[in-house]
């Protein structure tokens, strides 16, 4: 069963609803600070949609509310949060821990028996392609390989919602551009729903089913683009005339909004 969340109240909503829903969310803080007014967006299995906008414009607010870091003052939230999975901008590994340690720690966390999460650790290390380093501290790890860590100890647990909070914002473009090609592999193979933010719109044209636009402070979602490739997607997309134009057209409604 989901969470739903209104105005405070949580009630029970069976599992045909989309796995993740924002129904009228406004945030407004006890200073009177208006950080998001009126969200509306649905994303269901199998989508992932990304959140462009300015700086300061509630994208990563939105998604503390998604998860209950941050309560709504209006609106409805649903969410399962028992299966949802937040993905930082920073790797947040324990540095006393090794790699495995650290990955193991959500179901370690979660009362997971040692047999059965370590098998878990072992999987998910083997999707990240970290199976070689599970003995490794963090500080032995370059900045794509401990947000693959990040990554791997989400996938520890069955999750159907994945939140990113700009993961790859600090790393170099071929990096950057490499762990795209592996969150899309993830994405295919677990079937998760996913909300992902990003000041890159040609990263986010690349991963998404939908791209939606938000204003400034206060945060609403003001366009939305559909992004029509199949996947898998290769790295040739990029350079299409039709990716071209449509990061275009999502550049010219983020400049409008502004």
């Amino acid at each position: 069963m989901k969470t739903i969340v209104e105005n405070g109240a949580y009630l029970t909503a069976p599992t045909s609803m989309p796995s993740l829903s924002f129904e009228g969310v406004g945030l407004t803080y006890k200073d009177g600070t208006e950080t998001l007014q009126d969200i509306n967006l649905k994303v269901g299995r199998d989508e992932f949609v990304s959140v462009v906008g300015p700086s300061g414009c509630g994208k990563s607010t939105l998604l503390k509310v998604a998860s209950g870091l941050v309560e709504a003052s209006q609106g409805t939230v649903v969410a399962d949060r028992d299966r949802l999975g937040y993905v930082f901008q920073d790797a947040t590994l324990l540095p006393w821990r090794t790699v495995a340690s650290n990955v193991g720690l959500l179901a370690e966390l979660h009362g997971v028996p040692k047999a059965e999460r370590e098998r878990r650790v072992q999987e998910a290390l083997e999707l990240v392609g970290l199976s070689s380093f599970a003995d490794r501290h963090p500080r032995r790890l370059s900045g794509g390989m401990r947000m693959r860590a990040s990554l791997a100890r989400s996938l520890t647990m069955d999750l159907e919602v994945f939140l990113f909070d700009e993961p790859f914002g600090a790393l170099d473009e071929i990096t950057r551009e490499r762990l795209n090609d592996e969150l899309l592999q993830l994405f295919l193979t677990r079937h998760f729903a996913g909300l992902f933010v990003t000041h890159s719109i040609y990263e986010a044209v690349y991963l998404s089913t939908r791209v939606v636009v938000m204003s400034p402070r206060p945060g609403r979602i003001v366009a939305e683009f559909n992004v029509p490739f199949s996947y898998p997607r290769g790295p040739e997309v990029r350079f299409s005339p039709e990716f071209a134009q449509l990061a275009s057209s999502i550049s010219s409604a983020l400049r409008g909004a502004e």
